[in-house]
């Protein structure tokens, strides 16, 4: 709580500082700050005769001198928080641009019991910024497409039971990150009564702290399951739309807004969104290439090749229209979602949810 308090201390006094500068125009001393090891001299006030000159440019250039600068105070006063958690922040380090990441030998060791906890290598998750860079995979059309302003807001919904506490992070710093803030309404935890200590007080001070008011977190006093563990995040989302996802992803710039406004089109469509792949050992990002979802003989969603008059209309940028789901990444509109019955709380089998949202939604129409 000192943390932010500081941060609003420091929030309150530049915005005096700028409304005293705009009002009075007056001289003040220039500003000392450091950067990297050298230091150099801000001055957010112009001379009286330059303002003459120059006008309301002048006043413009100073003020966001001084915002740059409370930027940089705010956020090493945040990056300290992960900081303290052992974690990094910022988009350079190991896996940067969704790249193969790295251990030396000696960490390699220290590697090996928390690689088998998991699942996956999460030592090696410590060590790779929360906000680190992966690759724009979308097709060229696909970055050229404009959408209006008024999309409806989303939550974003994630699950997770012991999962790494760096991975679960990384998938809201993505979420922040790649979500454009007016359409992002908030992200939901939810903890199915995880028993790691770090996913407890460590984990809801930190992202209280971080992303105040923006997080949320649901703690499930027993186990209860995928399904309802969902069902659960649902009932406090509070967004038109709600999105939900397992606790280690990471989200590409652009994700939302096709997913919001097809959904804006047609309130009883389910989207998908394209999933590519992140390796279990060294977190380098693969991609997959487009397709659709179907059933095995024996039920379970499998990928298929996307339908013909997909391929025949040669734009990759165009959905895919496709008669099952997976679980783990879907997004639907949180009224529609209510009206089909959600997803049956007593069907908690494990891809389960692939047959019953596809034969709802099929059904819809």
């Amino acid at each position: 709580m000192a943390s932010l308090r500081r941060v609003k201390v420091l929030l309150v006094l530049n915005l005096i500082a700028v409304a005293g500068f705009v009002l009075f125009l007056a001289k003040c001393r220039p500003i000392t700050t450091k950067s990297g090891d050298s230091y150099h001299d801000i001055h957010p006030r112009a001379e009286v005769a330059n303002l003459t000159a120059h006008g309301i440019s002048s006043i413009q250039d100073a003020v966001l001198k001084r915002l740059s600068l409370l930027e940089d105070i705010v956020y090493r006063q945040l990056n300290g928080l992960s900081k303290s958690l052992g974690l990094i922040e910022g988009y350079g380090g190991r896996g940067k641009g969704g790249l193969p990441a790295t251990l030396s030998p000696e960490e390699e060791e220290k590697a090996k019991g928390p690689h088998e906890k998991y699942g996956y290598n999460s030592y090696l998750s410590e060590k790779i910024s929360l906000d680190r860079s992966i690759p724009d995979y979308r097709p060229t059309k696909c970055k050229e497409l404009k959408y209006g302003k008024d999309l409806p807001q989303i939550s974003i919904i994630f699950i997770f039971v012991n999962e790494a506490l760096s991975v679960i992070l990384r998938s809201v710093h993505s979420a922040v990150n790649h979500t454009p803030a007016p359409l992002l309404k908030e992200i939901i935890l939810v903890d199915d009564n995880s028993d790691e200590e770090e996913l407890k007080a460590p984990l809801e001070e930190y992202v209280n702290k971080r992303y105040p008011g923006l997080v949320k977190v649901v703690r499930n006093q027993k186990r209860e399951g995928l399904i309802r563990a969902r069902i659960e995040g649902w009932k406090v989302a509070t967004g038109q739309v709600t999105g939900f996802f397992d606790a280690h992803v990471e989200f590409t710039a652009g994700w939302a807004e096709p997913v919001l406004s097809r959904i804006q089109e047609n309130r009883k469509r389910v989207i998908l969104p394209s999933i590519d792949n992140i390796k279990q050992d060294n977190f380098e990002v693969q991609r997959y290439e487009n397709s659709a979802h179907g059933y095995s003989w024996e039920l379970w969603c499998m990928y298929i090749s996307p339908p013909k008059d997909w391929w025949d209309a040669g734009d990759p940028s165009l959905p895919i229209r496709t008669p099952a789901m997976i679980g783990c990444s879907f997004v639907v509109d949180r009224k529609f979602f209510g009206e089909i019955g959600l997803l049956d709380p007593g069907m908690d089998v494990y891809g389960g949810e692939n047959i019953e949202l596809g034969i709802k939604v099929g059904a819809t129409g």
